[in-house]
């Protein structure tokens, strides 16, 4: 608290100096009137929580009231007449004098009539931060000056808080993505070069899932304290949310060290994660950009990172890519189709075509399976390589999945309602459809309104898709199961499942995968793997069906294996359903 530093800044509190011209000599009336005011003066000040001081020409406190002498911690005889440098701490105290000195030989003093924020010291030597405003007054005889005083070392606790909450993760104490991209963004202009690494948890999803959320984030603390001992100095390390980490590698543009250092990373992920008496092996997967090459701004070259840790993960996790240009081009390309196909939906140019299911013995459909196309303006009727790998890495994935199951179950409807026998409906589900918490409701939305009997419908999932995230899986199908769904294991035989996984998952059907099938007659290890698979499914009392049929010999060689039925070319191509309509008929046996 110095009027030397506060005059100089230009921005010092609300100083009034007052001329005050004195007349004649006070009459006894008068004098008393004015020590009334001065006890009502008195008394009104030490109603204020603002601590109120004034000092005379020699800097010796003349007033304090009581809320000045609780917040220093005096009692209020220990202030008054001693100096004021008392409340000052001493390596302000030179400057003090010196602008004291100033005001009171009556320099005119440019404090911009604002409070400021300095320091003071309490009778324990403990410094704080207060907010002052100074008055400086000329009573006719001498100058004095006062002061109004407030402790804001709360608000610039708050203040603290809120500028971590700005620029922390709280939940690790490392920068998060905002404070990162500033600190990049000082890099950069500088003209340094830069790394930037982005590091994601392989199967962190399924640590909160089957451990609980407390464990995850005790996962993601350790990650945060084991990540920098890996580093270089100098490095700096950010959560960027999730199970995403970034680090900054200032003044390095070298491919060769920044592979070295994600290795490191990699390794520091070797070492087993040990939480609440469990023991966890997890591991990562590194995207890496390098600047000036890879981005010439801190969010371009942070998106580069992005791009190569999606490649990462792409292929399973576990991985380490190196951001190039080709990544750029592929994500944009993908993007730009997700927009297309956004469009496409609204402009209703996805349709589902069907193609039938039939029994062998009696060559009469008993089912269908929904397949989605994209009726393109310009390029034809596409069919569904063309455009569900980018679909179903996109979140449009669930909406176009709605549809698609709502459409099926109306074309389902009007189908059996043609049909002299119950038909089923086979959809195929997306990933994210077949984990997303609300599908058993979805489901149960689309029968309701369509009025399809459960027992019509049945949902095929990928083995791949359902032992991903088994639990998780495991859980849906058995809520579908318990409304009258049915079940089927897809393209069975091309996966990883195992087969007492078919014991494990609530299934009504199992296909068999068409890559066993085209050369059955040929290939003695597929007729025998052909036949094993329709034997055990026979014994689990599931429906088989055999996909890929297309000639009458695979038709008659299936049958002496013992498979009840079959999909595929020789019955029907997948077609609209005002084709089906037409060729109904016929596939009922009529």
């Amino acid at each position: 608290m110095t009027l030397d530093n506060l005059e100089r800044e230009g921005s010092a509190g609300a100083v009034c100096p007052c001329n005050i011209e004195v007349g004649p000599p006070a009459s006894t009336g008068e004098r008393h009137a004015a020590g009334v005011d001065a006890i009502v003066a008195a008394n009104f000040a030490d109603a204020t929580k603002l601590a109120l001081i004034s000092v005379d020409p020699r800097g010796q406190i003349r007033f304090v009231n009581r809320a000045a002498a609780v917040l220093f911690g005096y009692v209020r005889e220990e202030m008054i007449g001693r100096p004021v440098e008392i409340i000052i701490p001493e390596r302000l105290r030179s400057s003090h004098a010196r602008g004291f000195a100033r005001a009171m030989a009556g320099d005119e003093l440019n404090l911009g009539g604002k409070a400021v924020e300095v320091y003071a010291i309490r009778k324990d030597g403990a410094e704080f931060p207060i907010e002052l405003t100074l008055c400086a007054w000329h009573d006719g005889r001498e100058m004095g000056a006062g002061a109004v005083i407030k402790d804001i070392t709360e608000r610039r606790e708050r203040d603290s808080r809120l500028l971590r909450l700005a620029s922390q993760d709280l939940l690790t104490g490392l920068h998060n993505r905002s404070r990162f991209v500033e600190i990049l963004k000082i890099e950069m202009a500088a003209g340094r070069p830069a790394t930037v690494l982005i590091v994601d948890i392989d199967g962190f999803q399924d640590v909160n899932d089957t451990h609980g959320h407390v464990v995850g984030d005790s996962i993601l603390q350790s990650v945060a304290v084991r990540l920098p001992h890996r580093l270089p100095a100098g490095a700096e390390v950010a959560r960027f949310g999730g199970d995403e980490f970034a680090v900054l590698l200032p003044n390095l543009g070298d491919r060769a060290a920044a592979t070295a250092v994600a290795e490191g990373i990699r390794e520091a992920f070797a070492m087993p994660f040990e939480v609440g008496g469990q023991i966890l092996d997890l591991s990562a997967s590194i995207g890496v950009a390098v600047s000036p090459l890879d981005g010439d701004d801190a969010d371009e070259l942070v998106a580069s990172a992005d791009l190569a840790l999606v490649q990462a993960k792409s292929g399973g996790g576990r991985a380490l890519r190196m951001y190039d240009r080709a990544m750029r081009n592929e994500a944009n390309a993908r993007r730009a189709l997700r927009d297309e196909l956004l469009r496409a939906l609204r402009s209703r140019e996805l349709v589902l075509y069907y193609q039938p299911q039939v029994h062998i013995a009696s060559g009469i459909i008993f089912g269908v399976e929904a397949l989605i196309r994209w009726q393109h303006p310009q390029r034809g009727l596409l069919l569904p390589g063309a455009f569900l790998p980018a679909l179903e890495r996109s979140s449009l994935a669930l909406e176009i999945g709605w549809w698609t199951l709502d459409e099926a179950c109306r074309v389902a409807a009007l189908m059996n309602a043609a049909s002299p026998h119950a038909i089923k409906m086979g959809v195929n589900l997306f990933p994210a459809q077949l984990h997303a918490p609300h599908l058993c409701a979805k489901v149960s939305e689309a029968l309701e309104k369509h009025g399809l009997a459960a027992g019509l419908l049945e949902l095929e999932v990928t083995e791949t898709i359902a032992l991903h995230d088994d639990d998780r899986s495991l859980e849906a199908m058995e809520m579908l199961r318990k409304i009258g769904v049915g079940i089927a294991f897809d393209d069975f035989g091309t996966g990883y499942a195992s087969l007492s996984s078919l014991q494990r998952y609530p299934l009504t059907t199992l296909k068999i995968d068409r890559g066993f099938i085209s050369d059955l007659a040929t290939k003695p290890r597929d007729a025998a793997i052909t036949r094993a698979l329709i034997a055990m499914s026979r014994e689990m009392g599931l429906e088989t069906i055999a996909e890929g049929i297309e000639t009458l010999e695979q038709e008659a060689f299936l049958h002496s294996l013992g498979c009840p039925a079959a999909q595929g070319y020789k019955y029907g191509k997948p077609m609209s359903f005002e084709t089906l309509e037409r060729v109904l008929p016929q596939l009922c046996g009529g």
